[in-house]
């Protein structure tokens, strides 16, 4: 959708990253750091005084004591975490518990592993469906991957869900719990409810976190990982033979950016602009869903158009020079809702353009 926006010249609100610039401190600290020497490899798990950072933000975040030595590490991106993780820890012949829609970096290494990826629709509300996941369950899984708050949905897990999946993993023992919380500092009225947050969960659990997400430079392609230790070896076994290790500039700069930066600004910095965004598309034809975190906003176009999604998001770009995404790819059998996905992590200007044409439907 990105490559057929710059064909047209249209506004892009398809991917997933901001047309902003970073914070200009961050970016500043970045331009010290090229003089500093630190552009040789760094430790496989990473900066020693980062790691320490995070181990700190996490407790202040979630009340989680992580280990900072030996159950937090880097990663080139929270998709590189994602793909050791499950690397290390799925064999031959596992199944793997994904909740569709899901984004698309789940299934490659799970089938990597020569193992079967077991997509289970969420429900209409893009909820869990705890019944049909229970009965997908059996004594070959090995792995159930969450994402809270959900990508492309923009909903935010309940309590209650995460005493159905604890119900549920009582009954299966060696069930790891693979938690992608990349968007996880971008909640709204809803307090975002960690993995980190659930005790009988932590010593099966591994969470995915991004810096590139959190901090506008998605093309930094930094996140971290933690885990316990015992299932962390495993996973430093794939990194150390996939990267080895990240960026060392990045990992230098955002250590002292963690000095001065609060993550829980961050939430209303996005709700100002999910807003301003749902006020603006009050004047289009489209149907809001609800988006209670990250910066993506799903929008329904059955009350006014039959076309699949993507022809509809392919007709959107070219005669109205808007793209979006089309919500079908996100599933394993495509289905179809009549709903695409925006993102308005972008400047106020894009946004009010990008309605202006929409309007025009």
């Amino acid at each position: 959708m990105s490559q057929l926006a710059k064909e047209n010249n249209a506004i892009n609100l398809s991917q997933g990253f901001p047309d902003f610039s970073p914070d200009e401190k961050l970016k500043s600290i970045l331009a010290k750091s090229a003089y500093e020497a630190i552009h040789q490899y760094f430790p496989m798990p990473g900066y020693a005084p980062l790691l320490d950072k995070i181990a700190a933000l996490t407790f202040d975040s979630y009340q989680r004591k992580a280990d900072p030595h030996s159950e937090i590490l880097i990663t080139a991106g929270a998709t590189e975490g994602i793909f050791a993780a499950i690397q290390a820890l799925v064999s031959k012949n596992d199944e793997v518990i994904i909740l569709d829609p899901a984004y698309d970096c789940y299934d490659a290494p799970v089938l990597l592993c020569n193992a079967k990826p077991v997509h289970i629709p969420l429900q209409n509300d893009f909820m869990p469906d705890w019944e049909a996941i229970g009965k997908a369950m059996n004594s070959k899984t090995r792995m159930i991957i969450t994402n809270n708050p959900h990508n492309p949905s923009g909903r935010i897990w309940k309590e209650t869900d995460f005493i159905q999946l604890e119900l549920l993993l009582d009954l299966y023992p060696d069930v790891f719990v693979l938690s992608d919380e990349v968007y996880e500092y971008i909640a709204f009225e809803n307090p975002h409810i960690s993995i980190h947050q659930r005790p009988k969960l932590l010593e099966r659990s591994i969470s995915i976190s991004s810096f590139g997400k959190s901090f506008h430079i998605t093309g930094w392609k930094i996140g971290y990982l933690i885990a316990p230790e015992i299932i962390m070896r495993e996973i430093k076994k794939v990194h150390q033979y996939l990267v080895f290790s990240v960026n060392s500039i990045a990992q230098y700069a955002i250590n002292d950016y963690l000095d001065i930066v609060n993550v829980k600004d961050l939430s209303a910095f996005y709700q100002h602009k999910r807003n301003f965004f749902r006020h603006l598309m009050q004047q289009t034809k489209f149907e809001l869903l609800p988006c209670e975190g990250s910066f993506f906003q799903l929008a329904s176009y059955a009350s006014f158009s039959y076309e699949n999604d993507m022809d509809f998001t392919k007709r959107l770009v070219r005669d109205f020079g808007v793209a979006a995404i089309p919500l079908s790819p996100f599933y394993a059998d495509n289905k179809d809702l009549k709903c695409i996905r925006f993102c308005f992590a972008k400047q106020e200007d894009t946004l009010s353009e990008a309605v202006n044409r929409l309007v025009q439907l």
